[in-house]
């Protein structure tokens, strides 16, 4: 299973959620504590928001804890808003192009989990796809085709409605097909503006989630970035996070669960 980190608010440096945290993405790349497997050594990948609509992105198979320009450039980059993952395969080889994050257009999204009989399920999801859409898909993963796939199912123009109607698609393709599947699907996604988080899973065993306060602003993490607990609310399953500007939102799929409106963070950085 994979470790991401995710950041919304104030510009920081990379470095604060990738390098510098005791607990930091690098050191969970080869130590997490909240994963099956402690090591994600499978590659990485960091996109970030700046000046232009469309992220930047850095990718590549080498282990996040081997690769010192990645230390480099998280020191030098500043953005209000970010997605950086560690990988761990559980399908698809280890190459760039099934590194997490996916980037297309103005889009960005990463992925921990895994689709359960996703072989079976791959050629006939593909087929769901329009020409744009098949011919971006450039990897093997499970990761990537859900992403095409809540693009197509109307990611850009409601982005939680579009997930809830892909996952949904996704287990009823897999009935059809006579089995059932089982998805444990925690991702982040943004569009430069709102930073979006989901954690479900059909058998209710979805991968952790946790969320706290980091300077100006919010961040979303696999497992908390310090040893203070106290800090990090655990996401609920079932859950969808949306943060815009200083306002954070937690609510089930379907419903309102709770809402935390937060109209200035004055906190101070763990």
């Amino acid at each position: 299973m994979c470790r991401w980190a995710a950041y919304s608010g104030e510009p920081i440096y990379l470095e604060h959620i990738v390098s510098s945290q005791t607990h930091s993405l690098i050191e969970q790349s080869h130590h997490a504590t909240e994963a099956k497997t402690s090591t994600n050594g499978d590659g990485f990948g960091i996109a970030w928001y700046g000046d232009r609509p469309e992220p930047g992105l850095f990718r590549d198979i080498l282990p996040a804890w081997s690769d010192c320009n990645l230390k480099s450039l998280a020191r030098q980059i500043r953005s209000s808003l970010f997605l950086a993952h560690v990988r761990a395969a559980t399908g698809g080889g280890t190459r760039r192009d099934n590194c997490h994050p996916f980037v297309h257009g103005r889009w960005s999204f990463m992925h921990n989990g895994q689709v359960s009989g996703f072989e079976r399920l791959r050629r006939p999801l593909e087929a769901q796809l329009c020409d744009r859409l098949y011919s971006a898909r450039v990897g093997t993963t499970d990761s990537e085709l859900l992403f095409l796939l809540a693009l197509h199912f109307g990611l850009e123009r409601d982005p939680v409605t579009a997930i809830e109607t892909m996952l949904k698609h996704v287990e009823s393709e897999a009935d059809r097909l006579g089995f059932e599947t089982v998805i444990r699907f925690t991702a982040a996604f943004s569009d430069g503006a709102r930073l979006y988080a989901v954690r479900y899973a059909s058998d209710r065993k979805a991968p952790t989630l946790y969320s706290a306060p980091l300077g100006r602003g919010h961040c979303l993490v696999s497992e908390p970035l310090n040893d203070d607990r106290d800090a990090w609310v655990a996401i609920p399953d079932g859950s969808v996070v949306v943060i815009e500007g200083h306002e954070i939102a937690v609510q089930p799929f379907g419903g309102w669960l709770y809402e935390r409106r937060v109209p200035e963070l004055q906190l101070v950085a763990k």
